[in-house]
């Protein structure tokens, strides 16, 4: 079983790819595949490069260009997990790239959504790289994303998860989906 973790930037999504972590599932972060390959072209990970290497695979490849990188990657791992978990899918092209990489796998997509203003915090918090320091820089990022398709395909998810309150009732969400996910598939 193929599980797609699917929201817009500081929704909360890594808190279910750990979740699965935990129970011994592995996971393939989109992000990273194109982190690798910028790396892999002699680029640094700033904002600038990184952005630059996705618009450039999907120049070279196609539209679902990361979605055929990390295929190569979950496909050396599904042979040895009843479950791989797929972390940054932004497009509905993507997931049929999935779907049709692995037939004979359920594949199963959920979406976490969260309110703008909190993911805006919540990345201003966590301080990666490419996090926005300025809410102009956070709708300009939301924006990006959006034109990538990542609306549609939270719009086709299995399973929706709200992350507007507190981080114990979301971890307490979190949980519970998981074991209702593993226990019905």
């Amino acid at each position: 079983m193929i599980i797609i973790v699917t929201g817009m930037p500081g929704s909360g999504k890594s808190k279910i790819v750990k979740e699965f972590e935990k129970r011994g599932f592995p996971s393939v972060s989109m992000g990273d595949v194109v982190r690798e390959e910028t790396l892999k072209r002699g680029l640094q990970l700033t904002k600038e490069d990184v952005a630059k290497v996705s618009i450039r695979l999907r120049q070279e490849l196609g539209q679902n260009a990361v979605a055929k990188l990390t295929v190569r990657k979950v496909k050396g791992l599904l042979g040895k997990h009843r479950v791989v978990v797929i972390d940054g899918v932004r497009s509905l092209d993507e997931v049929g790239t999935f779907r049709s990489s692995f037939p004979g796998e359920k594949i199963i997509i959920i979406a976490v959504h969260t309110p703008p203003k909190q993911r805006f915090e919540r990345l201003k918090a966590r301080g990666r790289h490419d996090d926005p320091k300025t809410w102009e820089d956070f709708e300009e990022r939301d924006w990006k994303e959006l034109k990538f398709g990542i609306g549609n395909v939270i719009a086709m998810a299995d399973y929706m998860l709200v992350n507007d309150g507190s981080h114990d009732d979301y971890e307490k969400k979190v949980r519970e989906l998981v074991d209702r996910i593993l226990a019905e598939h």
